[in-house]
Protein backbone atom coordinates (compact mmCIF):
# COMPACT_ATOMS: atom_id res chain seq x y z
CA UNK A 1 0.00 0.00 0.00
CA UNK A 2 2.67 2.49 1.02
CA UNK A 3 5.36 1.76 -1.57
CA UNK A 4 3.89 2.94 -4.87
CA UNK A 5 2.26 5.95 -3.35
CA UNK A 6 5.43 6.77 -1.46
CA UNK A 7 7.48 7.23 -4.61
CA UNK A 8 4.83 9.36 -6.27
CA UNK A 9 4.41 11.45 -3.16
CA UNK A 10 8.17 11.73 -2.83
CA UNK A 11 8.66 12.99 -6.35
CA UNK A 12 5.64 15.25 -6.45
CA UNK A 13 6.30 16.70 -3.00
CA UNK A 14 10.04 17.07 -3.39
CA UNK A 15 9.94 18.68 -6.81
CA UNK A 16 6.66 20.56 -6.35
CA UNK A 17 5.30 18.94 -9.49
CA UNK A 18 1.67 18.81 -10.49
CA UNK A 19 0.66 21.27 -13.10
CA UNK A 20 4.17 22.62 -12.98
CA UNK A 21 6.76 22.21 -15.70
CA UNK A 22 10.18 21.85 -14.08
CA UNK A 23 13.12 23.45 -15.87
CA UNK A 24 16.46 21.68 -16.25
CA UNK A 25 19.24 22.68 -13.89
CA UNK A 26 21.97 24.04 -16.14
CA UNK A 27 24.87 23.16 -13.87
CA UNK A 28 24.18 19.38 -13.81
CA UNK A 29 25.46 16.80 -16.28
CA UNK A 30 23.07 14.90 -18.55
CA UNK A 31 22.27 11.30 -17.55
CA UNK A 32 20.11 8.90 -19.51
CA UNK A 33 19.79 5.99 -17.12
CA UNK A 34 20.25 4.67 -13.62
CA UNK A 35 20.94 0.98 -13.01
CA UNK A 36 21.21 -1.20 -9.92
CA UNK A 37 21.04 -4.88 -9.02
CA UNK A 38 17.74 -6.17 -7.67
CA UNK A 39 18.44 -9.07 -5.26
CA UNK A 40 16.99 -12.45 -6.37
CA UNK A 41 14.80 -12.41 -3.24
CA UNK A 42 12.76 -9.64 -4.88
CA UNK A 43 10.39 -10.08 -7.81
CA UNK A 44 8.48 -7.54 -9.94
CA UNK A 45 5.36 -6.20 -8.25
CA UNK A 46 2.10 -5.10 -9.84
CA UNK A 47 3.27 -1.58 -10.59
CA UNK A 48 6.14 -0.48 -12.79
CA UNK A 49 9.45 -0.22 -10.94
CA UNK A 50 8.19 -2.00 -7.80
CA UNK A 51 9.93 -5.14 -6.53
CA UNK A 52 8.45 -7.11 -3.62
CA UNK A 53 9.99 -9.75 -1.41
CA UNK A 54 9.31 -13.29 -2.68
CA UNK A 55 7.95 -14.13 0.77
CA UNK A 56 5.32 -11.40 0.66
CA UNK A 57 3.08 -10.86 2.63
CA UNK A 58 5.15 -12.50 5.42
CA UNK A 59 8.05 -10.21 4.45
CA UNK A 60 6.79 -6.77 3.46
CA UNK A 61 10.09 -5.34 2.23
CA UNK A 62 10.09 -3.59 -1.14
CA UNK A 63 12.37 -1.82 -3.58
CA UNK A 64 10.91 0.95 -5.74
CA UNK A 65 12.65 2.57 -8.69
CA UNK A 66 11.29 5.63 -10.41
CA UNK A 67 12.55 8.58 -12.34
CA UNK A 68 11.23 11.94 -13.28
CA UNK A 69 12.04 13.32 -16.72
CA UNK A 70 11.41 17.06 -16.88
CA UNK A 71 11.27 16.98 -20.70
CA UNK A 72 13.52 20.00 -21.06
CA UNK A 73 15.91 18.12 -23.36
CA UNK A 74 13.17 17.93 -25.97
CA UNK A 75 12.85 20.72 -28.49
CA UNK A 76 9.34 22.17 -28.60
CA UNK A 77 7.79 23.48 -31.76
CA UNK A 78 6.39 27.01 -31.69
CA UNK A 79 2.90 25.54 -31.58
CA UNK A 80 3.75 23.31 -28.58
CA UNK A 81 5.38 26.24 -26.78
CA UNK A 82 2.28 28.39 -27.39
CA UNK A 83 -0.02 25.60 -26.17
CA UNK A 84 2.02 25.34 -22.98
CA UNK A 85 1.74 29.07 -22.36
CA UNK A 86 -2.00 29.08 -23.11
CA UNK A 87 -2.63 26.10 -20.82
CA UNK A 88 -1.51 28.19 -17.86
CA UNK A 89 1.29 25.79 -16.98
CA UNK A 90 3.67 27.48 -14.60
CA UNK A 91 7.35 27.10 -15.33
CA UNK A 92 9.55 26.91 -12.25
CA UNK A 93 13.18 26.15 -11.61
CA UNK A 94 13.93 22.64 -10.34
CA UNK A 95 14.75 23.03 -6.65
CA UNK A 96 15.76 19.40 -6.07
CA UNK A 97 19.45 20.40 -5.92
CA UNK A 98 18.70 22.52 -2.84
CA UNK A 99 16.66 19.92 -0.96
CA UNK A 100 17.37 19.92 2.78
CA UNK A 101 16.63 17.54 5.62
CA UNK A 102 14.10 20.00 7.02
CA UNK A 103 12.25 20.42 3.71
CA UNK A 104 12.17 16.66 3.12
CA UNK A 105 11.05 15.98 6.71
CA UNK A 106 8.26 18.55 6.50
CA UNK A 107 6.94 17.54 3.09
CA UNK A 108 7.07 13.80 3.67
CA UNK A 109 5.50 14.08 7.14
CA UNK A 110 2.63 16.05 5.62
CA UNK A 111 2.25 13.54 2.77
CA UNK A 112 2.13 10.57 5.18
CA UNK A 113 -0.30 12.36 7.45
CA UNK A 114 -2.58 12.91 4.48
CA UNK A 115 -2.18 9.29 3.32
CA UNK A 116 -2.81 7.69 6.72
CA UNK A 117 -5.15 10.33 8.15
CA UNK A 118 -2.96 10.57 11.24
CA UNK A 119 0.47 11.67 12.37
CA UNK A 120 2.76 8.67 11.74
CA UNK A 121 5.77 10.38 13.34
CA UNK A 122 7.76 10.41 10.11
CA UNK A 123 11.34 11.04 11.13
CA UNK A 124 14.44 11.59 9.00
CA UNK A 125 17.31 9.94 10.88
CA UNK A 126 20.00 10.96 8.42
CA UNK A 127 20.22 13.10 5.32
CA UNK A 128 23.51 12.81 3.44
CA UNK A 129 24.74 14.49 0.27
CA UNK A 130 26.18 11.82 -2.02
CA UNK A 131 27.74 11.45 -5.45
CA UNK A 132 26.99 8.50 -7.72
CA UNK A 133 29.31 8.28 -10.71
CA UNK A 134 29.87 12.03 -10.44
CA UNK A 135 26.16 12.92 -10.18
CA UNK A 136 25.01 14.67 -6.99
CA UNK A 137 22.20 13.37 -4.87
CA UNK A 138 21.00 12.37 -1.44
CA UNK A 139 20.84 9.32 0.77
CA UNK A 140 17.95 9.69 3.18
CA UNK A 141 17.21 7.30 6.03
CA UNK A 142 13.82 7.68 7.67
CA UNK A 143 11.17 5.79 9.60
CA UNK A 144 7.52 6.08 10.51
CA UNK A 145 4.80 4.12 12.27
CA UNK A 146 1.06 4.19 11.75
CA UNK A 147 -1.27 3.15 14.57
CA UNK A 148 -1.26 -0.61 15.15
CA UNK A 149 1.43 -1.19 12.51
CA UNK A 150 5.12 -2.00 12.73
CA UNK A 151 7.79 0.65 12.39
CA UNK A 152 8.69 1.11 8.73
CA UNK A 153 12.31 1.89 7.85
CA UNK A 154 13.24 3.37 4.51
CA UNK A 155 16.41 4.35 2.75
CA UNK A 156 15.96 6.57 -0.28
CA UNK A 157 18.62 7.39 -2.86
CA UNK A 158 17.89 10.41 -5.03
CA UNK A 159 20.33 11.09 -7.88
CA UNK A 160 20.13 14.33 -9.84
CA UNK A 161 21.02 15.02 -13.44
CA UNK A 162 20.24 17.82 -15.86
CA UNK A 163 16.98 16.40 -17.21
CA UNK A 164 16.21 13.46 -14.92
CA UNK A 165 15.90 12.71 -11.22
CA UNK A 166 16.33 9.03 -10.30
CA UNK A 167 14.90 7.63 -7.07
CA UNK A 168 15.49 4.22 -5.52
CA UNK A 169 13.60 3.49 -2.30
CA UNK A 170 14.35 0.54 -0.06
CA UNK A 171 11.62 -0.04 2.50
CA UNK A 172 11.15 -2.66 5.16
CA UNK A 173 9.13 -3.35 8.27
CA UNK A 174 10.90 -3.56 11.61
CA UNK A 175 11.00 -7.38 11.60
CA UNK A 176 12.03 -7.82 7.93
CA UNK A 177 15.56 -9.17 7.65
CA UNK A 178 16.85 -7.70 4.40
CA UNK A 179 19.25 -4.90 5.36
CA UNK A 180 22.26 -6.77 3.94
CA UNK A 181 20.44 -7.31 0.63
CA UNK A 182 19.57 -3.61 0.49
CA UNK A 183 23.19 -2.67 1.19
CA UNK A 184 24.46 -4.90 -1.62
CA UNK A 185 21.84 -3.51 -4.02
CA UNK A 186 22.56 0.12 -3.12
CA UNK A 187 26.29 -0.39 -3.69
CA UNK A 188 25.47 -1.37 -7.29
CA UNK A 189 23.72 1.92 -8.18
CA UNK A 190 25.23 3.51 -11.29
CA UNK A 191 24.20 6.50 -13.37
CA UNK A 192 25.30 7.28 -16.91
Amino acid sequence: MFTGLLCLILLFSMLNIGTLNVQAADDLDVAVQCTFVVPPEFVPGQEKGLFVNVNSPMESSTIKYSYYDNGQDKVLTNRERKELQESGTTIIEDASASLTKEIYQSQMAAAYEQEYGENVNFNVGSFTNIKVDGYPGYKIEASYQATEEEVIHQTVYIVLSKYRVFTISYQRAEDDDCEELFDISSESIHVR
